[in-house]
């Protein structure tokens, strides 16, 4: 009997050794299976971007922390076609935009130029009227269609992009190409003269853009209150 009570007691406690042991490994076994399952953090490659300053020495690309954030954080590498395509875009219509404020202040205006005297004969606007006030005032005196006729041009421009592709209509696509990641990239297909596109002209584009950005927004700064821009202007 007293054999039976000791053999008993052996078996218990020998058991209850080795429980915490089996637990144990159980439990690192459980959390090796996990770490296993978890994906490694996705290292992303950085999206280069096309136009870096050229100042003196090595291109300097201003904002590029900008830039890698919403390429790499907030988009892919086709939120950063857009947004190249963006600024070409913004850049294109400040040129176009310094053109005409330009020959608007040097005098060479449309009632010295078109063979017509009315803007507008329904809402009785001449040219002549246009010349003798400010750009920005001219602009303002445009009558609401003339305006309409401005804003449907752009966007025929705009319409053409979205739908075209390598200058061809995209009617085999579901989705069209504008629509498309990084389907946008200012390249309309447009080039009647036939001139090659080199890396060198691309970046002059883009550089004449910034400044004229830069520069439209200066001269109707200066037009809308008198001596805010510091620098002489040629009129």
């Amino acid at each position: 009997m007293k054999f039976f009570a000791f053999a008993s007691a052996l078996l218990i406690g020998s058991t209850s050794a080795f429980a915490p042991a089996s637990t144990r490994s159980s439990s690192a076994l459980f959390m090796s299976e996990e770490a296993a399952e978890v994906p490694l953090l996705e290292v992303k490659e950085k999206v280069p971007c096309f136009g870096a300053t050229p100042l003196g020495g090595e291109p300097v690309f201003i904002g590029e922390n900008y830039w890698d954030k919403f390429t790499l954080e907030y988009g892919s590498e086709a939120t950063g076609t857009f947004l190249q395509a963006a600024e070409l875009k913004h850049g294109r219509s400040a040129m176009l935009a310094t053109v005409g404020f330009a020959f608007h202040k040097l005098g060479l205006t449309l009632d010295n130029i078109s063979p017509h005297e009315y803007l507008s004969v329904t809402n009785d606007v001449k040219f002549a009227d246009l010349a003798a006030m400010s750009p920005v005032d001219a602009i303002k005196a445009v009558p609401p269609e003339g305006m309409a006729q401005m804003f449907m041009a752009i966007a025929l421009v705009e319409i053409y992009e979205l739908t075209h592709k390598d200058g061809k209509l995209a009617s085999d696509e579901r989705v069209a190409p504008g629509l498309q990641a990084g389907g946008l990239t200012g390249d309309l297909g447009w080039n009647p003269l036939g001139v090659k596109v080199t890396d060198r002209r691309r970046l002059s584009e883009i550089q004449n853009g910034r400044a004229a950005m830069f520069a439209i927004c200066a001269w109707v700064a200066n037009e809308s209150i008198s001596g805010s821009f510091p620098l002489p202007l040629p009129w």
